[in-house]
């Protein structure tokens, strides 16, 4: 059954303006509007990050410098690892600042790591679980209950990826009718 494909030169093409499109909240995976301000760190005019994420990647590489500066004690480690994870598990109950729930258990969960508390290739499979999660779970898509704006549909904080999205679509539909699809070998 001969099935048409999009040309190889089309198909990066249309990559490659997928990533631009949306480069500019792929790291945020919160929504964009005001009550969500305080939640987004804003880098330029483009590009935005989720401040929580950012402060843990901060925490983490503090920790790993000041691991190799001090070299700190196995029982020094266990505590700033203890620290750490009583601080992430409370901050899952209540709201913390985002220095108490991220910054710090990064430092710790960092600091643990380079004393030998966790073993190296234990620290490389959270982080690498962590990471895939994190990029798996995307822009926060789901309604937020107390928002005014729930029952707009797109919400403000949806309205730029949208609008962004449907430009997107328009164009490829333009390449799409001017490359005609070839059959698959």
């Amino acid at each position: 059954m001969n099935v048409p494909t999009i040309p190889l030169p089309l198909a990066r093409r249309i990559d490659r303006l997928a990533r631009r499109a949306h480069a500019f909240h792929r790291f945020a995976h919160h929504p964009l509007c005001a009550p969500y301000r305080a939640e987004v760190l804003r880098v330029g005019r483009r590009v935005r990050l989720c401040k929580g994420c950012t402060f843990l990647a901060a925490g983490l590489m503090t920790g790993a410098v000041a691991g190799a500066i001090v070299h700190p004690s196995l029982e020094l480690a266990a505590v700033a690892w203890l620290v750490a994870a009583s601080l992430g598990a409370f901050s899952l109950r209540r709201r913390l600042t985002k220095v108490a729930a991220r910054f710090v258990p990064g430092v710790g969960l960092a600091v643990a790591c380079w004393a030998g508390v966790i073993p190296l290739l234990v620290s490389l499979a959270i982080f690498t679980a962590a990471t895939l999660l994190y990029r798996r779970r995307g822009v926060e898509r789901s309604l937020c209950r107390s928002c005014p704006e729930r029952r707009l549909s797109p919400c403000s904080g949806f309205v730029p990826l949208v609008r962004r999205e449907r430009a997107f679509r328009r164009r490829v539909a333009r390449w799409l009718d001017t490359f005609p699809p070839q059959p698959r070998p």
